[in-house]
């Protein structure tokens, strides 16, 4: 079996999509035949997050254009080049990131994340929205078969384009290993890195309003005023868009001094910031699947998240949930679990058992098998 995968966002994206992509290939590739062919797509220009040396069985393929000049050709312009001219022949291609290339043959097969476009598009960013509103349902429509990362994605996506079950299978995420309770001693140096001389409550995703970090900083504000806690609240990740009223949020409720910004957290930096903090927030108003939610469950530390989308389905009852629109509740929550100390270690003791439900290498075996079936 000739396997094709657009790698673009696991070579451009350090989270995210890029993530997901990263960790299924990775794993897969193990999976493959003595037989079998894997040919990684990436586009021209840098690529910050490709590895750099593959198994005998893979191949790196630098497609001639950058990312965003084969969006236009494909998908704005619907240029007739078929990826295949750059791969050679496949028997399957994939693409991990919603939009199917044009293809001369072989099976397609096409991931959709989170559909917040089509469920919450008053959280997106607007031309986005119009963008994938149109290219996605046609990528859809092309694919001989579609995977989704949650069962709440696969509902959604059966809802929204009328998808048949047997037309779209959930393959999920996972957790890597180094995502595991740290001793204080290992987490040293990156406590010194971003200064955090402070009991804290992080929040990890790429700033923008379906994150609802407003609500968060909102809530947060209420309730330490309230209940008094010495907590400061620590956001990791990179700005996306309408980021303003996130730091105006900051100082209209008066907590300059407390709510921290540490911009995008490298890879090797995320397990200890998670054994860092005694509490994880995830409060966004819609997620496909939400990694970060299984990381600081694998890491140990307590979790409280929304109760929508597929949140409740990855977090089992490992976190504690709220609705995404009460400020209230997750106000409550917040002083609930930052003063009390049993609530909060019943959460923490069972976040590994409920992480260790999901593995790449459940997530790979999955995807694979759907290869196979679609070639029988």
């Amino acid at each position: 079996m000739r396997i094709g995968i657009d790698y673009s966002s696991a070579a451009l994206q350090g989270a995210g999509i890029g993530r997901y992509t990263r960790g299924l290939v990775d794993a897969l590739l193990p999976l493959l035949a003595a037989d079998d062919e894997a040919v990684l797509l990436v586009p021209a220009g840098d690529l910050p997050f490709a590895r750099r040396s593959w198994p005998r069985q893979v191949s790196l393929r630098r497609l001639p254009l950058s990312e965003r000049a084969l969006t236009i050709a494909w998908h704005r312009l619907r240029l007739p080049l078929p990826v295949d001219w750059f791969s050679g022949p496949v028997d399957v291609f994939h693409a991990p990131n919603f939009l199917l290339p044009p293809l001369r043959r072989g099976k397609r097969i096409l991931t959709i994340h989170d559909l917040a476009f089509f469920v919450t598009p008053q959280y997106a960013y607007p031309p986005l929205q119009r963008f994938l509103a149109r290219t996605v349902p046609r990528s859809i429509a092309a694919a001989d078969h579609v995977l989704a990362d949650s069962q709440a994605s696969k509902d959604d996506a059966m809802r929204l384009f009328g998808l048949r079950s047997q037309q779209i299978t959930v393959v999920g995420a996972g957790v890597e290993a180094r995502f595991r309770p740290l001793e204080p001693e290992q987490c040293a140096a990156v406590r010194q890195k971003f200064g955090l001389d402070w009991p804290f409550v992080l929040s990890l995703s790429t700033l923008e309003p379906r994150k609802n970090f407003d609500g968060l900083i909102r809530a947060f504000a209420h309730a330490r005023q309230r209940a008094g806690f010495p907590h400061h609240l620590v956001i990791g990740g990179s700005k996306g868009w309408m980021v303003e009223p996130i730091f105006a949020e900051v100082q209209r409720q008066g907590v300059a001094d407390v709510v921290h910004f540490l911009g995008f957290v490298p890879d090797e930096d995320l397990p200890a910031l998670y054994n860092l903090a005694d509490l994880f927030a995830f409060p966004s108003h819609y997620e496909g699947f939400g990694i970060p939610v299984l990381e600081a469950m694998a890491c140990g530390t307590a979790v409280l998240c929304s109760d929508t989308s597929s949140l409740p389905e990855i977090a089992g009852d490992a976190a504690f949930l709220v609705p995404t629109d009460d400020a209230p509740a997750l106000a409550a929550g917040l002083s609930l679990l930052l003063t009390d100390d049993r609530a909060r270690a019943e959460l923490a003791r069972r976040g590994p058992a409920q992480a260790r439900r999901f593995s790449w290498q459940a997530a790979a075996t999955q995807l694979y098998d759907v290869y196979e079936t679609l070639l029988a």
